[in-house]
């Protein structure tokens, strides 16, 4: 701000009285001083507050302006509280040193002008960021060029405003991580989906912990909500000032002229993925398929070595725009490892994934990475993937794909909103329920499980429970009881109450099996 602002209508009531000629001078900051000498604790460009206490006569204000003059303060503010009206010798002193003096009239409060000088330094400077950050934006749609974290690192300088670029996963793609854990990331892109899901606005609140935080879309893209960039801003955007609410808003507008570039960078990715999976659904030779691989490998992931094995995944959507789900595993598996392919189109994808080489499962991978997405499904909204167990040549992939589809089908006869199965289930029972029609499945589960339900949602018997740690614990009753913090013969009772009410008898390994069964599909 000039230090001329202190004379404007909306500033606290001051009276200039030397230094009229050096209004246009630049405030950078306060400080309040009694000292006799201040002038070593100021860096220069500050405006500074003083009750005059430091005076005993003419000569000390002669002292005490030279040394501000010296060490670069732009104004002094004299308050009127503590010795009464400014003297003359101190005003000759200013003029004598070209210093703005105002006089603070005692019913001013310092507190009350340092505010003001303090909210319209910020000011300035967002709208001085606010302008830098539109040029940036431009410089990077017309250069392609990088620099996003450069303009964050800027704006947390000298602003003292954290910002992060995340996507629906919650990866970073600008902005301080250490400021920001996984929890937080993830609650934040929770908070986005969920309210831009509810209803679409320019920002969304969220509060984690004491902190607050603001989150704005970032346009670009038309892959819908799942694949959407977020601006998250530490703090209130709608307490902030005209300007600084600007700067929020240019910043996301850079972020999507930064998420334009790596989406036109990616189209090549995914022309050259469909073909591949193209070759693998009609079942190419796998010489045919290999040299694909390999041509992929070498235009879009600057010649890489291929992979030990590869990964099938398919996926499916339900309720979800076409598309949705394809460019939703995009932004998911962008950063993870630049060998995938992920094709396909309307409601599913087919992905050819490396095998992860710090031996982390891909189905748990998958869980991981996507969990932050159910937010974002709305009341009918699905997600379910399939991965296969790792293939180490071109040749097996076609068996690998198929695997994954029927991990998939396993996924999608489970409860939730996003359900991931890996190959580890296509050997187990999981298979056999997952081909079978769901109405049989629900009539198997209701004969079986209803009426025990029921008795405990009446008497809040916890059958239900006792039922799981029995079959968990092999039908032992002492380990069951321990695990249960009930003594054997309540056990007893509950398990003989189950019998009682479905007519099977927990002794016997068929009856077992189908308790099991029934409460897999519950």
């Amino acid at each position: 701000m000039r230090i001329g602002a202190l004379l404007a209508p909306t500033a606290p009531r001051l009276r200039l009285l030397a230094g009229r000629e050096e209004l246009d001078r630049v405030v950078s900051g306060v400080m309040t001083t009694d000292l006799h000498d201040p002038g070593r604790y100021l860096q220069g460009g500050e405006l500074v507050l003083t009750g005059m206490l430091w005076r005993t006569g003419p000569e000390d204000s002669e002292r005490f302006v030279r040394g501000l003059a010296a060490a670069g303060a732009v104004g002094l503010a004299a308050g009127e509280a503590e010795v009464g009206p400014v003297p003359a010798d101190l005003v000759e002193a200013c003029e004598r040193h070209r210093m703005p003096l105002f006089a603070v009239p005692e019913d001013v409060a310092f507190a009350q002008l340092t505010e003001y000088v303090v909210r319209q330094v910020s000011a300035d400077r967002a709208a001085d960021l606010s302008a830098l950050v539109d040029r940036h934006r431009v410089l990077v749609s017309a250069a392609g060029g990088a620099g996003l974290d450069a303009v964050l690192e800027l704006l947390g300088g000298d602003l003292d405003l954290d910002c992060w670029v995340l996507t629906p996963s919650g990866r970073v793609v600008a902005g301080p991580p250490d400021r920001l854990n996984a929890a937080e990331r993830d609650q934040l892109v929770r908070a986005h989906l969920d309210g831009q899901r509810r209803r679409p606005g320019p920002s969304v609140r969220a509060r984690l912990g004491n902190r607050q935080f603001s989150v704005l879309p970032v346009a670009g893209g038309d892959s819908g909500l799942l694949a959407q960039w977020l601006l998250a801003v530490e703090g209130d955007v709608t307490e902030w000032t005209p300007k600084r609410q600007q700067l929020a808003e240019n910043l996301a507008r850079l972020a999507g002229a930064e998420r334009e570039r790596r989406d036109e960078s990616r189209r090549l990715r995914s022309r050259l993925a469909d073909e591949v999976i193209t070759l693998l659904q009609r079942d190419a030779p796998p010489e045919e398929l290999g040299r694909a691989l390999d041509a992929s490998l070498a235009m879009v992931a600057g010649g890489a070595t291929a992979p030990e094995a590869w990964v099938a995944i398919s996926a499916e959507g339900l309720a979800l725009p076409d598309g949705a789900v394809r460019s939703a595993l995009v932004e998911a598996l962008s950063g993870e490892d630049d060998r995938t392919l992920i094709g396909g189109g309307g409601s599913g994808a087919i992905l050819l994934v490396p095998e992860a080489e710090d031996g982390e499962p891909m189905a748990e991978r998958l869980r991981r990475l996507l969990a932050p997405l159910e937010a974002g499904l709305g009341a009918e909204g699905r997600l379910t993937l399939g991965a296969s167990a790792p293939s180490p040549s071109a040749g097996g992939l076609r068996g690998a794909l198929e695997e994954a589809r029927h991990a998939r089908r396993i996924a999608a006869a489970r409860v939730g909103r996003i359900c991931v199965s890996g190959p580890e289930e296509l050997a187990s029972h999981v298979l056999l329920l997952a081909a079978v029609p769901d109405e049989v499945r629900r009539a198997f589960r209701s004969r079986l499980l209803d009426r025990v339900v029921g008795y405990d949602l009446e008497h809040q018997a916890d059958l239900v429970r006792t039922l799981e740690a029995f079959l968990r614990y092999d039908g032992s009753w002492t380990r069951c009881a321990a695990a249960l913090h009930v003594h054997v013969n309540t056990l007893r009772y509950r398990i003989g109450r189950i019998e009682e009410l479905t007519g099977r008898d927990l002794s016997k390994l068929e009856d077992r099996v189908d308790f099991y069964l029934a409460l897999e599909l519950s």
